[in-house]
């Protein structure tokens, strides 16, 4: 059997599969948990695993940097060891992946009807591809193309500096020094939290009056969230404003993220931000912004764009990892 895992702060994912007669995976078990209810992923795994299981292979992407097969999740108390897995689960066959390489792997598998093409200028070619996912965070990934088949390169590009790119941004950059005077990446703005930084922003500039739908950062409310859902329906101009400069703000960190990877097989939009403001995503604002990179825009403007909206991604990912 296979043992597949999309491991994050707010819950576990953990899958159970077989092969059939044919060679196709069946899903024999899977279930979700809420990790911070756990002390340690052990405890998941004894909840999950039936008695006497026998595991050809166990792949598990997780939300952390790994290094040397070990990780110690991000906003979790637990450290994850390849080695003591192998051990415990009785394989030699354990993987840990970043969750963003798991996205990356999923994205290959993803039918077409679970991605929306935002470039429709694209050519398709074989290459290189970029992962982009903005979520709680900001992740970011690779996939090298080796002339036969993808690989995927994890990263931390989200915690890059955030570069201004006109008079607007250079202010915004200036107000968020004051709360960030060491460094400004690209993760404070391209998030949840971005919609709050933004709309902030926004006020301390007089741009529009304050939203009194929006509630202050000390409430219990997501605020995030409320802003995004004002400005997409266009019932406010201030949190519009917020949502037209988060997309143009994504779209330029996608293109910065496809030219440094030279992903010409194309860029991946994941995570769960982009299919909530989908239509903010898909009316031009984060494509001028993607392919606005002076002499190189001739390149960009070809890449194909794909915005996945399929959650599961990231466990697929896992799932299919010892099939490559």
């Amino acid at each position: 059997m296979i043992l597949a895992g999309d491991i994050g702060g707010t819950k576990t994912v953990l899958s159970l599969l077989n092969r059939d007669a044919n060679g196709a995976l069946v899903s024999i078990k899977e279930d979700t948990y809420a990790s911070q209810q756990f002390l340690e992923f052990d405890d998941i795994l004894a909840a999950f695993l039936p008695d006497n299981v026998t595991l050809k292979s166990a792949c598990f992407g997780i939300a952390g940097p790994v290094v040397n097969q070990r990780c110690q999740t991000t906003n979790l108390p637990w450290l994850l060891d390849g080695d003591v897995l192998k051990s415990k689960l009785g394989t030699p066959n354990v993987k840990l992946l970043n969750d963003l390489e798991a996205m990356a792997l999923g994205m290959l598998y993803l039918p077409e009807q679970d991605l929306i093409e935002l470039n429709p200028n694209a050519q398709a070619q074989v290459g290189n591809i970029a992962v982009i996912a903005a979520g709680t965070g900001l992740g970011e990934a690779i996939l090298y193309w080796d002339g036969s088949k993808h690989h995927p390169i994890a990263t931390e590009g989200g915690h890059s500096d955030f570069a201004p790119q006109n008079s607007q941004q250079d202010a915004l950059l200036t107000f968020l020094r004051k709360s960030y005077p060491d460094h400004v990446s690209c993760e404070r703005l391209i998030s949840g939290i971005g919609f709050s930084h933004l709309y902030d922003f926004l006020c301390d500039q007089g741009f529009a009056p304050h939203c009194l739908d929006v509630p202050d950062n000390a409430s219990d409310v997501d605020r995030n969230a409320v802003i995004s859902r004002l400005g997409l329906a266009g019932d406010d101009p201030l949190c519009a404003e917020v949502v037209r400069l988060f997309v143009s703000l994504y779209g330029a960190e996608t293109g910065n993220l496809a030219l440094k990877s030279l992903a010409v097989g194309g860029v991946f939009i994941g995570g769960g931000i982009a299919p909530k403001i989908l239509p903010a995503i898909k009316n031009g604002t984060f494509l001028q912004s993607f392919t606005a990179k002076g002499r190189f825009q001739p390149l960009l403007d070809k890449i194909s764009v794909k915005l996945s909206l399929n959650p599961r991604t990231p466990l697929i990912g896992a799932i299919n990892y010892f099939d490559l």
